[in-house]
């Protein structure tokens, strides 16, 4: 049975941009994450600003953007960075007289946009509907990001990835691969902020979750095929290029190509998935799911050398607390059980974030099992650390099945989303030592997915 996830959530810096969602702190949800700065930055340079504090923010964001890339560019290419020659342009789209920046008509083309002008070798954004929604939404960060995308694509322009070259060989660079890059160049100008040597930002990890956030919100509507020209990717992929570049910096961001990028986005292949938005109902989610995690985990636990025993699926009207508080779904040690909470909060959350949200719990929680089932402690955060990866490994079997049980588009998407949103998935088997913070998760999460279950610590 093929699934695929239902929220449609369009789309990106390029496509009119739609927030949704709401701000309510609750815990596990990512907060808006705020920036300091060291000192202001003249907007002066800024094409069309009107001085105001979104436009001091980006005006700071731009300046150490410049600055990352003026040591990062030569480490990277071996070759001087030359900055944005262009201008960087501030746009008022509520304004009818403002003026157009390069590579528009008229300054409403810019409303909701952020983007990078190749052919001008120019930054604009909306500072009345792009900024500000992001900073209300996802904080700071969000607006950083953004802006370090962009600035991103200028340094593929300096890389030789050009409109020219993308025509002449789209093969090479599909727009999947060279938005992915951007994303990543932004996860490492993160990264470089994050140690302390930025001049003018000063973002800490506290704020990753919300900035992970906003690129959820800026992925591909579901099902939109990963051949396509303006693809940009789900969210899983731009969150996981972004994650890279954090973690692995601007030259492994320099060297993805589409032989060594793997990509998840996919089309729907069926008109009935596409039709019902690919949402298994509650009830049948959980009759569909159980037996082949079962299925999954006893191959698993047998070809490890342990001995399986199906843990009961019970369903209860109340939070499970037959050990510790792990949430909607718990693992009980002592019956051998696996609970389920089908009243409120596990209804809920299938209902607002997609099915698979459901998946990645229960996954977490025959990852437990598969655990108990080999003798392995089931306490702390190093267990459940390696619950969350096997959910991720599950992930991996399902999403590369061709026959059966399987994922559909915007699956992975729920995954990152729940993991943002909850730390439900990577608490021990006594609810406690959970991985913090989503950011964590997330990157836990894809170790299994893109590995299976080898990084997981199983054996």
């Amino acid at each position: 049975m093929r699934r695929a996830s239902a929220r449609l959530v369009n789309a990106v810096v390029l496509v009119a941009l739609v927030v949704s969602g709401c701000t309510q702190a609750v815990r596990g949800f990512p907060v808006a994450g705020s920036v300091i700065t060291r000192g202001e930055v003249d907007t002066g340079f800024i094409k069309g600003t009107d001085g105001g504090p979104i436009d001091q923010l980006a005006a700071t964001a731009i300046t150490d953007v410049e600055d990352f890339w003026e040591q990062a560019f030569p480490a990277t290419f071996n070759q001087p960075w030359r900055p944005v020659s262009g201008g960087i342009y501030s746009v008022d789209t509520a304004d009818p007289a403002a003026k157009p920046p390069p590579c528009t008509e008229k300054a409403s083309d810019v409303e909701g946009n952020a983007f990078y002008c190749p052919s001008a070798d120019a930054i604009a954004w909306d500072r009345a509907a792009l900024l500000p929604v992001l900073q209300d939404r996802f904080g700071d960060t969000a607006v950083v990001i953004v802006l370090a995308h962009e600035m991103g694509h200028a340094v593929q322009r300096r890389m030789g990835i050009t409109p020219e070259a993308e025509r002449r060989d789209p093969q090479r660079y599909p727009t999947i691969l060279t938005e992915a890059m951007a994303d990543c160049f932004a996860g490492s100008f993160l990264k470089w902020v994050n140690d302390g040597k930025a001049e003018h930002l000063d973002i800490g990890a506290d704020t990753l979750d919300s900035a992970l956030g906003a690129l959820v919100d800026f992925r591909d509507p579901v099902g939109t095929s990963p051949n396509d020209r303006s693809a940009h990717g789900n969210a899983f992929d731009r969150v996981s290029a972004f994650q890279d570049g954090y973690q692995q910096g601007a030259k492994f961001c320099a060297g993805m190509t589409v032989q060594n990028r793997a990509f998840t986005q996919q089309s729907f292949t069926t008109a009935d998935d596409r039709d019902r938005g690919g949402n298994l109902p509650f009830d049948e989610m959980l009759t569909s799911i159980t037996p082949d995690l079962n299925t999954y985990f006893q191959a698993l636990v047998t070809t490890s050398g342990g001995t399986w025993a199906q843990p009961r699926a019970t369903t209860t009207e109340q939070e499970p607390d037959c050990s510790g508080d792990q949430g909607p779904v718990a693992f009980c040690p002592t019956d051998k059980a696996v609970e389920i909470e089908v009243e409120e909060d596990l209804p809920e959350l299938h209902a607002r974030i997609g099915d698979y949200a459901t998946g990645v719990l229960l996954a977490s929680r025959y990852g437990l099992a598969a655990m108990a089932a080999l003798n392995k402690d089931l306490r702390g955060e190093d267990a459940a650390a390696t619950a969350l990866c096997l959910a991720g490994a599950y992930t991996n079997e399902v999403f590369t099945r061709q026959q059966g049980f399987g994922l559909s588009p915007g699956d992975l998407d729920e995954a990152v989303q729940v993991l943002l949103a909850y730390d439900y998935a990577a608490r021990d088997a006594q609810g406690g030592s959970a991985i913090e913070p989503g950011f964590k998760r997330v990157e836990v999460f894809r170790g299994g997915v893109l590995e299976g279950p080898k990084p997981c610590g199983l054996t």
